[in-house]
């Protein structure tokens, strides 16, 4: 092993889950800690967090985990904000509030998320980014208690984790919300993992159904166990009739689809295994129960069947519930904007969907690149947005407006579409009739869905206010409506300096303590390369089973960015019952072409930098 690294002292503008303690790296000592960096937009953030709640469980006296929160939004940097996702997401440890990524830049991080581990010496001893690294960190926290209770350096006892208050509120962090027959609301309760029936004036409980912790149990309404349900849909009679339920149920942190009978509340799995999605792409039906999700996040019928917003893998997927089979819609699992076919368009966590009124067009809420797009004859386009790195609050032409992290889109029967604009706490109006984008209403907290009732009215779900908000008469008419000219906002990545010509990409893969490469099942290795624009690359775009790729880049073209995905698959390396694992990791690297510049670009898909 190299020199070993002291750990950077952590130093932020504030503390959550400490009970107003400021903790340091000495408070630390004794225990192994992970440092989670993390920013609550990133839907692979997310996932390591639900990663990470078995390990908290296990190593419970031993192991401390600290989220480092550092943001990518604007509206991220707001501590009422980071407070309001810390409960929404049930982050059980500290956090660390590092809002101008001081801390993200002292450990190195160039990527959402990463993880730091820290032993109990104070000393840095490994590092990765990206998800699915639970297997690795058992073994490797395994090793470190039994080095330090050899050495007496591991001090076992509760952690600096304080619990706030639970608050009292009929609901809390609402996603998404349907209009059901008669008039009344369905609302997914995310936060208390459950569904809530309320009564058309949006505040008047009428049932819940689920047990209002997180799990997953079928059965009915008052046992039923859900975690962080999202998207509803309301399938169509004929289509009920046949599947036996008539309502269908994101059930995001699952992994699932849940199938509910309102009559009863009894609630079914009906897609889904539980395990997240980590395998390769497709364009076949699969058997619904058989097949992984990952992170569903809204459902519309379209298509004569349902398509699924898959905001954990960047891609719209279908299911029928008829034929009780799923399987790839649009989207390569590449996280960028492209349109184009769709089999071969780019995605960045969608979160959100509505069907136009005459159903020809599926309107989808893009929230990673703030855009708005659209399905159409085969064709997935954008109306509003620019990319993975453009965001603010602007009207006017489409081609020029700009949103920050929409999660969710109402058709109106005019033919525009009303826009949950979540981290501008606003509700945007586009009109495909002059091109036009406006703000109908502003001051709300997270909007994250619109329901059309009967009588015309919009109803906000208004997700961090924990309540369904009726936008104002005359809200939608052009006199109610604003133009913001708001500010303009660029994430700016430190572009890599590459030299025209050749260039070499090398993915570097360490498989975790007590794994193997498996071949079980053909190569143990993919890689699949793409640039923006895709005039960047004169050679080395496209699939193969190498991790490392030859690359020459276009002089002609000054910058771009390099969009890399890799997997691996591995094995346990002597075990009877060998356990397999799939190992995955996409990155945007922004790269500038100069004189001089880099002729060989390493990545890490999982390594140990110590």
């Amino acid at each position: 092993m190299s020199a070993r690294v002291r750990a950077p002292e952590l130093r932020g503008r504030g503390w959550l889950n400490t009970g107003g303690r400021e903790l340091r790296l000495a408070d630390l000592r004794g225990k192994i800690s992970i440092l989670d960096f993390w920013t609550f937009c990133c839907i692979n953030c997310l996932h390591v967090i639900d990663e990470l709640r078995p390990l908290e469980e296990k190593y419970a006296d031993v192991l401390i985990v600290v989220g480092v929160h550092s943001p990518k939004f604007a509206h991220e940097k707001d501590p009422a904000a980071l407070a309001a996702a810390v409960e929404r997401y049930g982050v059980h440890h500290p956090v660390l509030d590092d809002p101008e990524l001081d801390m993200w830049q002292q450990y190195a991080a160039k990527a959402w998320p990463t993880l730091a581990v820290v032993d109990p010496e104070g000393y840095v001893v490994a590092t990765m980014a990206g998800e699915g690294h639970a297997e690795g960190l058992v073994r490797l926290v395994d090793d470190l208690i039994a080095t330090h209770e050899a050495k007496g350096t591991l001090h076992r006892g509760d952690g600096p984790h304080v619990p706030p208050t639970p608050p009292d509120t009929t609901l809390r962090f609402p996603g998404k919300s349907v209009l059901l027959d008669g008039g009344n609301l369905l609302v997914s309760d995310s936060a208390r993992h459950s569904l809530v029936e309320l009564a058309p004036d949006g505040e008047t409980l009428i049932r819940r159904i689920g047990s209002g912790e997180r799990g997953r149990v079928d059965g009915p309404a008052a046992s039923a166990g859900f975690a962080e349900p999202q998207g509803l849909c309301l399938l169509p009679a004929h289509a009920a009739e046949v599947a036996g339920y008539d309502l269908l149920v994101a059930d995001t942190v699952n992994h699932l689809l849940r199938g509910v009978r309102l009559d009863t509340g009894e609630v079914t799995t009906v897609a889904g295994t539980g395990r997240q999605w980590r395998s390769t792409v497709d364009d076949h039906a699969h058997d619904a129960r058989s097949v992984d999700l990952s992170s569903p996040w809204d459902l519309a019928w379209y298509d004569d069947r349902v398509i699924v917003a898959m905001a954990g893998i960047h891609q719209l997927w279908w299911f029928d519930p008829i034929r009780r089979t799923t399987g790839m819609y649009a989207g390569t699992t590449v996280e960028a904007l492209r349109d184009g076919p769709l089999a071969q368009a780019w995605l960045a966590q969608p979160s959100g969907l509505s069907v136009s009124a005459d159903g020809a067009r599926l309107w989808v809420a893009d929230s990673e690149t703030s855009a708005i797009r659209y399905v159409q004859d085969g064709v997935l386009g954008t109306a509003v947005g620019q990319g993975l790195f453009d965001f603010g609050h602007v009207d006017g032409p489409a081609d020029r407006a700009l949103l920050q992290h929409p999660l969710g889109v109402c058709a109106l029967p005019d033919g525009s579409v009303l826009i949950a604009d979540t981290y501008n706490g606003a509700v945007r109006r586009f009109d495909p009739a002059t091109g036009q984008v406006s703000t109908v209403a502003d001051g709300l907290a997270e909007p994250s869905d619109l329901v059309l009732t009967a009588d015309g009215a919009v109803l906000v779900v208004e997700s961090a206010a924990h309540r369904l908000t009726r936008l104002a008469p005359g809200a939608l008419t052009a006199a109610g409506a604003n133009t913001v000219d708001g500010p303009r906002h660029r994430l700016e990545r430190k572009p890599t300096d590459v030299a025209a010509g050749e260039l070499t990409l090398d993915v570097i893969f360490t498989p975790a303590p007590g794994q193997k490469l498996d071949e079980t099942y053909g190569p143990s290795t993919r890689l699949v390369v793409s640039a923006s624009p895709p005039e960047l690359l004169v050679e080395g775009a496209g699939t193969g089973t190498e991790l490392s790729r030859r690359l020459v880049i276009d002089p002609a073209v000054a910058q771009g960015v390099l969009q890399v995905t890799a997997q691996a698959a591995t094995c346990d390396a002597d075990v009877e019952h060998a356990a397999c694992h799939l190992t995955r990791q996409d990155w945007g690297v922004p790269v500038r072409v100069v004189d001089g510049g880099a002729t060989r670009v390493p990545l890490v898909l999982r390594g140990m930098d110590t």
